[in-house]
């Protein structure tokens, strides 16, 4: 796995489309943190805005490589491992730039009241978390379950969305709690939102492999 790793994001890096989501990202984290915003607040915005971002490399990783070598790196790997690997790499790119995002916030922002050490914390697990619905929307909405590239987009955008403002999204659950920090009380862990970005995360991942092992 950790070969299969190597590759995709080689395949990644090498291909430099992960720049639009980064920069979009970037952009949206340098226009929306001020310095001197409470810090919880700046936090949620940062794991907020990494929904869109995370989904958008899913879609990315899954489709990067052609397909004549996708079908040899299946044949020799096996298309489960193949698509579980890309799927991990975008994940693992969305935690990067959600942590130094986070970095960002935790720098700039007024932690005035607030324990440092928690709100980071807080933070992470909350980043975590919208990494994690984020690639799980990427997944659901990506090949090999959504084959046309418009509707993939369209999917993807709406289900970002949807992420964003269901009361019973994990996403919700922790940018509502550090966002409600921001103004009272202290900063409250997400274990929760976590652990249901977890589920669905491993959920959407496992029916895309599955998907992807049938058609192989």
């Amino acid at each position: 796995m950790t070969a299969l790793l190597r590759y995709q994001g080689a395949l990644l890096l090498r291909s430099q489309r992960w720049l639009a989501p980064l920069i979009a990202y970037a952009a949206l984290v340098a226009v929306g943190i001020r310095p001197g915003d409470p810090v919880a607040d700046s936090l949620g915005l940062v794991a907020a805005g990494l929904v869109p971002a995370a989904a958008w490399l899913v879609r990315i990783c899954v489709s990067v490589e052609p397909d004549a070598a996708r079908a040899c790196t299946a044949a020799a790997a096996g298309p489960v491992r193949v698509h579980a690997a890309a799927l991990l790499t975008a994940s693992t790119g969305a935690l990067l730039a959600g942590a130094a995002a986070a970095a960002v916030a935790l720098l700039t922002g007024d932690r005035s009241g607030t324990d440092p050490g928690r709100a980071a914390l807080a933070g992470a697990l909350a980043v975590a978390a919208c990494a994690l619905t984020g690639a799980a929307v990427g997944a659901l909405c990506s090949r090999p379950l959504v084959r046309r590239r418009g509707h993939g987009i369209l999917a993807a955008t709406l289900g970002s969305l949807l992420a964003l403002i269901l009361a019973v999204s994990p996403v919700r659950g922790a940018v509502s709690a550090l966002v409600t920090a921001g103004r009272s009380g202290p900063v409250p862990l997400p274990l929760t939102a976590l652990a249901g970005a977890l589920l669905l995360a491993a959920g959407a991942g496992a029916a895309a492999c599955l998907v992807a092992a049938r058609r192989s």
